[in-house]
């Protein structure tokens, strides 16, 4: 298994810096679609692929080809004219989930409160690694329900000067920098809890939770202990009783992990924080630095090591490898809300926190907007500014239908075809 992770570009240096020079052959920059289209249909026949798996690999590669369809673009000042093709939509591929992120920012920026918001971090040992992706929803849920009812129980115990009922986002991630799989749960926690009976708004410490070391053995006890109910229920595949014994004494010895940062310094930086993590899966396109001789290499921050950014190569079927291990289960949430902000008790917790903390109870609503006013607005772009004369706008003149694969161009004209803001 050919792999070269490490090679430092320099404490702070973006990867956007340190990639200058990782264009493909046709000027355009590499993408996971660019991996999967060259090495994927090889990684397919030679590793056992789940359906699930199969039906990503293929929208990404067909992700704003002609395979999906499109328009054809022309602008009104200098008359250039480009195909525009319809993205694959699939929340594990990279070009498709700027639009819905920005989207699901706008609707949060209405939720937040005035008080300062901590950054907590669960993360599962590499012990229960098996476990979980053979039983990556289950072990998933449980995973929300042990940090969820952990923070609920810190929360209530006026012993860690609250009392109350906490209001939380948790956002699941499953890999590290360099892809490997890492299962852990992020946590954005206002400062500050509604009392019990709704009558006041009790204020976290300013610059201090939960202390990290009470909150590790909770949540490892609350976790084993709902692995066992799911063992007993026959709700876990491909674990044996011995196998299920041996695990549980080893997660019991373990060292859990549980990370706390201090409050963000606004509302605003909330919104900034949480854009890193909500709608991006395994890795972005833009670390991609190159893709040759079978092996592919990317930016990767070393949290250890000042959050240097240092770069990591793998072998093409490696890279696949590590990129499908986070495909998360059809249909399954990994952004929840807790406490005063879940779906059944936010309609009359949110306003009464707002009250509590002088402002009015009605929560705003985000207005509606188009993909081309959210990229603007919150992304500096313009799909829709002629990339030729830096001037007109472009329209659409003509629908470009769906083709089959057979009939779409070979790989090298897709490579060099133009690619769009999403």
């Amino acid at each position: 298994m050919a792999s070269s992770c490490g090679h430092s570009h320099g404490p702070g240096k973006p990867p956007a810096a340190a990639a200058a020079s990782r264009a493909s052959p046709a000027g355009v920059r590499w993408e996971v679609a660019d991996i999967v289209r060259l090495h994927g249909e090889a990684y397919v026949q030679a590793h056992p692929v789940t359906p699930l798996e199969r039906a990503v690999l293929d929208d990404i590669v067909h992700c704003r080809t002609s395979v999906l369809g499109g328009h054809l673009e022309r602008c009104d000042a200098c008359g250039f004219q480009r195909p525009a093709y319809n993205s694959c939509r699939n929340r594990h591929c990279p070009k498709c989930q700027t639009t819905a992120k920005l989207r699901w920012l706008e609707a949060r920026q209405a939720e937040l409160l005035p008080v300062p918001y901590f950054h907590v971090v669960f993360t599962l040992p590499h012990a229960l690694n098996r476990l979980a992706r053979a039983n990556k929803r289950r072990v998933y849920d449980l995973l929300f329900g042990a940090a969820a009812d952990t923070l609920k129980k810190f929360g209530r115990d006026p012993r860690h000067h609250l009392g109350g009922t906490l209001g939380f986002t948790a956002i699941l991630h499953t890999w590290d920098q360099q892809l490997h799989y890492h299962v852990h749960l992020h946590c954005i926690v206002a400062g500050g809890a509604l009392a019990a009976d709704g009558a006041c708004w009790l204020r976290a410490r300013e610059k201090f939770l939960f202390p990290v070391k009470a909150l590790s053995p909770v949540f490892r006890g609350k976790f084993i202990q709902r692995v066992e109910n799911s063992f007993a229920r026959g709700q876990l595949d491909r674990c044996d009783p011995g196998a299920l014994q041996t695990l549980v004494a080893r997660l019991w010895k373990t060292k859990w992990v549980v990370y706390a940062k201090r409050p963000f310094a606004g509302p605003r930086k909330v919104l900034d924080y949480l854009s890193r993590y909500t709608h991006r899966v395994a890795i972005a396109n833009h670390r991609l630095l190159a893709v040759e001789d079978g092996r592919v290499t990317f930016a990767w921050r070393d949290r250890r090591d000042h959050d240097r950014v240092k770069t990591c190569t793998l072998a093409a079927h490696e890279f696949l490898r590590r990129f499908l291990l986070h495909i998360l289960p059809k249909g399954y949430h990994r952004i929840r809300h807790f406490g005063f902000l879940a779906n059944r008790r936010k309609g009359a917790g949110l306003p009464r926190c707002r009250q509590l903390l002088g402002l009015s109870p009605e929560v705003p609503k985000a207005p509606k907007k188009t993909a081309r006013q959210l990229l603007l607005e919150r992304a500096g772009l313009d799909p829709a500014l002629c990339p030729a004369c830096g001037r007109g706008t472009l329209h659409i003149i003509a629908e470009l239908p769906r083709l089959t694969p057979l009939k779409a161009p070979p790989p090298s004209s897709i490579l060099q075809s133009a690619r769009h803001p999403p």
